[in-house]
């Protein structure tokens, strides 16, 4: 079982920054991938960022520039950082983890206001 646990979420003015992070625990597999999607109200759910554990990122062109994704493996916490915010990136944020399927957190709301 892996258990993910996220923190960080939060209202923000435009501009602004907050940082997500995401602890993942419990069966580890050291070949895995860990990122951040993102669902609005009325939208599907989409990539925000990801990084492999060989470092490798992926980001949604939305976000390029703005936000950064991290990894301490150490601790298996994943980070994302969000900086100029926009209201447009209002949604719920999702971490996830994928080792072979796909493990999800519960989720933690970011609001822009404008």
């Amino acid at each position: 079982q892996v258990q993910l646990v996220e923190s960080g979420g939060g209202l923000v003015q435009a501009g602004g920054s907050l940082r997500l992070s995401c602890v993942v625990s419990g069966n580890i597999n050291s070949f895995n991938s860990m990122g951040w999607y993102r669902q609005a109200p009325g939208k599907q759910r989409e990539l925000v960022a990801i990084m492999t554990s060989a470092s490798r990122t992926n980001y949604a062109d939305s976000v390029k520039g703005r936000f950064t994704i991290s990894r301490d493996n150490a601790n298996n916490t994943a980070y994302l950082q969000m900086d100029s915010l926009k209201p447009e990136d209002t949604a719920v944020y999702y971490c996830n983890y994928w080792a072979y399927r796909n493990y999800w957190g519960q989720g933690t709301q970011v609001t822009v206001s404008s």
